[in-house]
């Protein structure tokens, strides 16, 4: 299981340190811009599942490309 975490610059060093310290944990920093890379990712993966399931409608592509 993967966790991202938000935790205030201040705080990190010690909790990476905790976590870092249990052999079964491997904890790596990822920057600002790649945690929200992965949130972004993740928010357009539910938004597909959704869709599939017909709980939410999908765009037109035509519209989709105008938009851009």
């Amino acid at each position: 299981m993967k966790i991202l975490l938000d935790i205030p610059d201040n705080k990190a060093a010690s909790l990476l340190e905790v976590l870092r310290s249990i052999s079964y944990v491997k904890a790596k920093p990822v920057t600002d811009a790649k945690a929200q890379l992965i949130s972004e990712i993740k928010e357009a993966v539910d938004e597909i599942k959704l869709i599939r399931a017909g709980k939410k409608k999908a765009r037109n592509a035509e519209d989709f490309l105008n938009e851009l």
